[in-house]
């Protein structure tokens, strides 16, 4: 009985020390990613992907900070090689998950940063991708406001181009807000993200 307990006991230590690493390694992470070191940020969320398979989120935030940092490069090689590393991260999970509102609008984001980077050239071919992801997110989950948000966002912006009535968008943009204000992220660090700029754009709609 002796034996049990303290296997038991050993047992509970190893989780919560597990844990306990998880979530030091995420604090950590995100704390490089705030003082605005990137590169350090993403490697760390790498590693802690590697070593923790039965969380998606290390391999989200690789793809997040990788295809964020497209939006103020300028160097075209600099852009491929930031998309090829969210991608790579992203497939990793999708191919774990399918049911996974969040991995779609990130793939949105991948496929936004593309478009992004060379307009022209991407514009046409990446444009029905990206609402085809964000199609899939709120499939998936409705509620997820970064996958309102982000579809009204990203036709609102080409909306110059496309000729498209805001109208209805910026109604799409007011319900995000919304959605944002009630939802309860599953965990400490599930994705949080958007409604600060759903407010910029909303002030744009009035």
């Amino acid at each position: 009985m002796k034996k049990i307990i303290t296997l038991i006991a050993l047992f509970v230590v190893v989780i919560s020390s597990a844990q306990t690493q998880f979530e030091q390694g995420m604090n950590k992470a995100f704390g490089l990613w705030k003082e605005g070191k990137t590169t350090e940020a993403s490697a760390l969320f790498e590693r802690i992907a590697a070593a923790e398979k039965n969380s998606y989120l290390p391999n989200y935030y690789v793809a997040m900070i990788n295809a964020t940092a497209v939006f103020t490069e300028k160097d075209k090689a600099k852009i491929d090689l930031l998309l090829t590393k969210a991608q790579d991260a992203l497939d990793i999970e999708l191919i774990k998950d399918q049911a996974n509102s969040e991995l779609y609008v990130m793939q949105a984001l991948i496929y936004t940063g593309y478009v992004v980077a060379d307009p022209m050239t991407n514009g046409m071919k990446y444009s029905a991708k990206v609402m085809e992801a964000y199609a899939k997110a709120k499939a998936l989950d409705p509620n997820n406001p970064r996958a309102v948000f982000g579809e009204a966002d990203y036709q609102i912006g080409g909306a110059k181009w496309t000729g498209v009535d805001t109208k209805p968008l910026c109604v799409q943009v007011d319900k995000s807000i919304e959605l944002f204000n009630t939802f309860k992220p599953a965990t400490p660090y599930s994705p949080k993200w958007g409604l600060d700029r759903a407010l910029e754009i909303q002030k744009t709609c009035k």
